[in-house]
């Protein structure tokens, strides 16, 4: 061997490249996780509150709809925290849909009670 002889040093590179590249991969698909998570809660949380403010309907029928969705979409834990109230604002009745959700930091796990969305809509007279 002379003395620059580098062989064996391109397996060390692919290994060094390889978990780099692993790990970047990994944080984007967590990423698209979280985003899915996040927009799927906002979803529920407004489709429940156009539902709720239906002539027909109540909070409790738009609180129903939201943990329906939630489960449906994501699971039992996310629907835990589910809440529907009407309150008024300018002489206007408005439902409002709010829902405290885990943030998923590892796959679909976090801490939980972390991510707050609310969905507004107004009730027709």
């Amino acid at each position: 061997m002379t003395k620059g002889d580098e062989s064996g040093a391109a397996v060390v590179d692919f290994v060094l490249v390889a978990a780099l590249v692993s790990v970047m991969f990994l944080a984007l698909i967590q990423l698209a996780v979280v985003l899915h998570v996040r927009n799927t809660v906002a979803d529920a949380a407004s489709s429940a509150a156009r539902y709720g403010a239906l002539a027909d309907r109540s909070t409790q029928d738009a609180q129903d709809r939201a943990e329906l969705l939630l489960k449906t979409a994501l699971g039992d834990g996310y629907a835990q925290a589910v809440s529907a109230e009407v309150t008024s604002s300018q002489g206007v009745s408005i439902m409002s849909v709010s829902i405290l959700a885990p943030l998923p930091l590892i796959g679909l796990f976090g801490p939980g009670k972390s991510l707050e969305m609310s969905g507004h809509a107004l009730i027709p007279k």
